[in-house]
């Protein structure tokens, strides 16, 4: 069972964590308008994680670049969110047991006829990217010089309708599913482009943290069942 932090109240005093996630992250972690409250892959995957290791958690809204710093603050205690594993990110981190992997998308407008079958095929274009994302360091090694950094992705989405964009460089599974849930006739996917890597997503948690033990058990107990049911219900 997972509910949201109320003033007041700890609910590590009871045992529990509090998750950060973020609420522009569709479909991994996003705000539903109708209930007010966190949804998304990476938020079911959390609450069946605590759940098999006895640990409830409580959800925290929490901006993405600032997930890492509210994690080592102690504002939070666990991190479940777009958030690919980096060198830069293990070093003042700790990530779980792997619970899902993905690469990078591109996409562009409909009517663009270019091949964008490599990151380097973007340079010279308006290339939008989340703000501390792993992909802007993606553009960057690729040598694109015009990467424009936005808070979220449906910004980035907008931009590119707009024609303020010419390129937008994020997470697979939030591009297709813009895409898919918009139905735009606008936008489309670089259908030839190849993703560099498929790169881990993980549960954050701080430098040994002693419930990293216990939540790796509880990953590997529901990874090929209830982990790989929520994957599929959210069409990823």
């Amino acid at each position: 069972m997972a509910s949201r932090c109320a003033p007041g109240q700890d609910p590590r005093a009871q045992g529990g964590l509090i998750v950060g996630s973020t609420a522009t992250g569709v479909p991994l972690s996003f705000l539903d308008v109708q209930t007010n409250a966190l949804t998304g892959a990476m938020v079911d995957i959390v609450r069946a994680v605590g759940e098999a290791a006895g640990l409830p958690v409580t959800l925290q809204p929490t901006a993405f670049a600032a997930l890492i710093p509210s994690l080592n603050a102690r504002k939070i205690d666990v991190i479940a969110a777009a958030m690919l594993r980096t060198p830069a990110r293990e070093a003042v981190a700790d990530f779980s047991a792997p619970v899902y992997a993905y690469g990078g998308a591109i996409a562009i407008a409909a009517d663009d006829q270019r091949s964008y079958a490599r990151l380097e095929d973007l340079r010279g274009r308006r290339v939008g990217a989340q703000v501390g994302g792993r992909f802007i360091e993606h553009l960057q090694a690729a040598g694109v010089s015009d990467v424009r950094t936005y808070d979220s992705l449906a910004d980035i989405m907008r931009d590119l309708r707009f024609g303020r964009l010419d390129a937008a460089y994020a997470d697979d599974p939030m591009v297709r599913y813009y895409l898919r849930v918009t139905r735009t006739d606008t936008l489309k996917l670089a259908a030839d482009f190849k993703p560099l890597d498929l790169e881990d997503v993980c549960l954050v948690m701080r430098k040994n943290d002693p419930n990293l033990p216990r939540i790796n058990t509880a990953i590997a107990a529901v990874k090929t069942t209830r982990i790989a049911k929520i994957i599929q219900q959210w069409g990823l």
